[in-house]
């Protein structure tokens, strides 16, 4: 899981691709680096309407999959293709479109450790100071 924050700069309609898979796509700004990125990012199925209500210039936080998958043309070529398939989408500043805010969250790489019993007991047979 990955997410990305930025600028809308594409918010493309709803494609039927086939009679049971729709897709959805749209484009982010990256500025974060030296060289501003223009990131592609699909939705699938249910997923398309995430974009519903999210405006060109909107700043987003988009938390997403990295898929790849391999394909072999007819002359015989094996090629490889990635998407990005988003799965969630934050307004900067505003409330998530994707899962309520205390439901499950994102991976977290700053993990606060909750105290256990053994941490918040005081005990007389401490030979600490304090």
């Amino acid at each position: 899981m990955y997410k990305l924050a930025g600028t809308v700069k594409v918010v493309n309609p709803t494609v039927q691709v086939s009679e049971k898979f729709s897709k959805r796509e749209f484009v982010v700004s990256d500025t974060s680096g030296m060289y501003p990125q223009d990131i592609l990012f699909q939705l699938t199925q249910d997923k398309c309407t995430l974009l519903d209500g999210v405006n060109v210039n909107d700043q987003i936080e988009v938390s997403f999959n990295l898929r790849g998958r391999e394909w072999t043309n007819p002359q015989g070529e094996v090629k490889y293709f990635n998407s990005l398939d988003a799965w969630r989408i934050d307004k900067v500043g505003a409330a998530s479109q994707g899962m309520p805010a205390n439901g499950p969250s994102a991976m977290n790489l700053n993990p606060v450790a909750s105290a256990t019993p053994e941490m918040t007991t005081s005990s007389s047979d401490d030979d600490l100071p304090f």
